[in-house]
């Protein structure tokens, strides 16, 4: 990318997602393949699918809400506004609301998301599509 570029995301276009959350893509083009930024919502008491993303390093930005992270083979850890919780490529991961209202996040991925890189691992035990 060589020219100023500013996208206004106006809340719009959400849609929900096999792996059990709300997405809302907000920078995702192949004339920027180094990065995607995507708005992801999980509704209270819902939970993603195990999943992981191949050659694609993902970072969950955390913007309300209260959820619990499970990555790969580490302890599940409780995040909520201002957690960043980095997935390294090809790691397995999902992600928990265990708050009253939804669990908002960013997710930054490097390079950019595209969706042969996704590979769902196992369903999820509960998916609330509110």
């Amino acid at each position: 990318m060589h020219r100023t570029t500013i996208v206004h995301n106006d809340g719009s276009g959400e849609s929900f997602f096999e792996e059990g959350c709300f997405i809302t893509e907000w920078w995702n083009t192949p004339q920027d393949p180094t990065v995607s930024i995507a708005r992801a919502r999980v509704a209270p008491g819902g939970m993603t699918r195990w999943h992981r993303l191949s050659g694609v390093v993902e970072r969950y930005v955390i913007l309300e809400g209260e959820g619990l992270a499970e990555i790969g083979d580490s302890v599940p850890e409780r995040v909520g506004p201002g957690s960043v919780v980095v997935i390294p490529a090809g790691v397995p991961q999902r992600i928990t609301n265990t708050g009253k209202g939804d669990l908002v996040f960013l997710a930054v991925c490097t390079p950019r998301f595209r969706p042969e890189i996704y590979h769902d691992i196992a369903p999820c035990q509960e998916t609330n599509q509110a």
